[in-house]
């Protein structure tokens, strides 16, 4: 092991002694979604000069998600509940060696969704050029992992202390779903991928972690297909 192996294995481990983790799943229709970028995502590129990815958009759904569950976006100090103000949101980024880095978007409840794309496009392209600030790998709240990157559906991260959370995304994929028409139930072709949320179980219990997920959920399928960004 070269020595950020080292670093990752001992905090990989560190987190799974330390936390009891729980996974919930939830499958989520981000039609709407895919339609709205691929309309938008080459006009964005010309006007703002930013490659319009879905990570901005889960983004922002969780930044939503953390501002209803608070409590989701906190870590632990013995028996104490460190609630923080800031949401700082951590992005997992493979590396080129095939480490693993998180840079942290600071204070992202107070960027829209260009500003939030590009944060996400410039640490992505500094991770991996080994350009990152010590500061920019730094207390972040709440950490988001794209399993969809490669093609995967889903998986069970591991919570990067000390946050008590962590999401992951999985690939979207089309399948025959059943949706619901003036005219009654039908089945139509979709833009299906799971979510994954993987919780500490000292201090977010099913509920809690449920409910979040769920409503992380319900913003990116009442996404609006008019909005302009």
């Amino acid at each position: 092991m070269d020595r950020m192996r080292k670093l990752i294995a001992e905090h990989m481990v560190h987190s799974k002694q330390v936390s009891p983790h729980v996974t919930s799943f939830i499958e989520t229709d981000v039609t709407n979604i895919v339609n709205w970028r691929n309309k938008n995502k080459d006009r964005i590129l010309e006007q703002e000069n930013v490659k319009l990815t879905f990570t901005p958009i889960f983004i922002e759904a969780t930044v939503k998600a953390l501002k209803d569950f608070p409590m989701i976006n906190v870590s632990v100090d013995g028996n104490n509940i460190i609630k923080k103000r800031n949401i700082n949101i951590g992005i997992a980024t493979a590396l080129p060696s095939g480490n693993l880095i998180v840079p942290v978007i600071k204070n992202t409840d107070q960027l829209n969704l260009i500003g939030i794309t590009s944060n996400v496009q410039d640490l992505a392209l500094r991770a991996r050029d080994n350009k990152l600030k010590p500061d920019e790998i730094q207390g972040g709240t709440f950490t988001i992992t794209n399993f969809g990157t490669f093609g995967n559906t889903t998986g069970t991260p591991i919570i990067n202390q000390p946050q008590v959370a962590i999401l992951g995304v999985g690939t979207i994929v089309k399948k025959p779903a059943v949706i619901e028409t003036p005219a009654g139930d039908a089945i139509a072709i979709r833009h299906i991928m799971i979510l994954s949320l993987a919780y500490d179980h000292r201090v977010v219990d099913g509920a809690l972690g449920g409910m979040f997920l769920k409503k992380i959920s319900d913003y990116l399928e009442n996404f609006d297909i008019k909005r302009n960004l």
